[in-house]
């Protein structure tokens, strides 16, 4: 029996709970399960912190995007939370095929279940 693909959905801008989307992410990926990671909503600004090397969340995070399981962060969120040129800067794309956001249903029409934080 083939694993279904997870793709995490990241709303919540606190670093605690996103170390659990990038364990989790992380984890999914060396499972052979997919774990990509959409950063959505308040999550969006949390990128341009975690890529100061003095965050706790650094190491993770450049191991996530090294997996390349980063798939995208919410073009909508990043641009209304001013941060959309700092995610650029760090190689994530924007994306929002669902007025400017991601869209959940197009993950799930590719086979994929939706995870969120």
């Amino acid at each position: 029996m083939e694993t279904q693909k997870k793709v995490i959905f990241a709303f919540r801008g606190d670093p605690l709970c996103f170390i659990h989307v990038l364990l989790n992410g992380i984890d999914l990926n060396e499972r052979g399960q997919g774990g990509l990671i959409v950063v959505e909503g308040d999550a969006v600004t949390l990128v341009p912190e975690m890529a100061k090397s003095d965050h706790f969340l650094f190491t993770l995070y450049q191991k996530a995007k090294g997996l390349g399981i980063l798939l995208g962060a919410c073009k909508a969120c990043s641009v209304k939370l001013k941060v959309e040129k700092e995610i650029e800067k760090e190689g994530i794309p924007l994306i929002g095929d669902m007025s400017g956001h991601p869209s959940m249903g197009s993950f799930i029409e590719k086979g994929y279940q939706v995870i969120t934080f």
